[in-house]
């Protein structure tokens, strides 16, 4: 049985808390790779723009980098921030790796037009799962939170067992 079917008022306070923290370290997984996939995305976007305004200097795009980067990685997050890891040897960033290296995506600038077009829709459909995946963690993550919430309200928690819930 996994975590999409359980009845979280039927679970027992450690499960509880021990089911929403694995949820949220998968959910750590797929933002991570969301982020960088996200950032391979603009930056084969921009170049496709740079191509297509008829701009042939390669250096161009580098002065999109702050932009690009930035709006990656210090974007307001849509949960509380947790202290991050490192998740490039994760499983689905070492797909994503991949799917960069058979697209030759160290140098965008070498890629034909089609190459890159490919590239730029592969890259979108994989950003596209992870989102369609943490958007089904959000609704787990919460499902459970507001269970916590709940039993910590109605009495049926201890109050002092908050500081074991980081995100309650």
């Amino acid at each position: 049985m996994n975590s999409t079917d359980l009845d979280a008022r039927s679970l027992p306070l450690p499960e509880l808390r021990a089911i929403r923290s694995r949820l949220q370290h998968d959910d750590d997984v797929v933002s991570y790779v969301r982020r960088v996939v996200q950032t391979r995305l603009d930056l084969a976007r921009a170049e496709l723009r740079h191509r297509a305004a008829g701009d042939s200097d390669p250096n161009n795009i580098t002065g999109e980098l702050p932009a690009i980067l930035g709006a990656q990685l210090t974007g307001g997050p849509a949960r509380p921030p947790r202290p991050t890891e490192d998740y490039s040897d994760h499983p689905l960033a070492l797909e994503l790796d991949e799917l960069c290296a058979e697209a030759g995506s160290t140098d965008l600038q070498s890629m034909s037009a089609d190459e890159l077009t490919s590239y730029v829709h592969a890259l979108h459909t994989f950003e596209q799962l992870r989102s369609a995946e943490r958007k089904e963690l959000f609704g787990r993550i919460d499902a459970l939170s507001a269970e916590l919430v709940r039993r910590y309200r109605d009495g049926e928690a201890d109050v002092d067992g908050l500081l074991d819930d980081d995100d309650a």
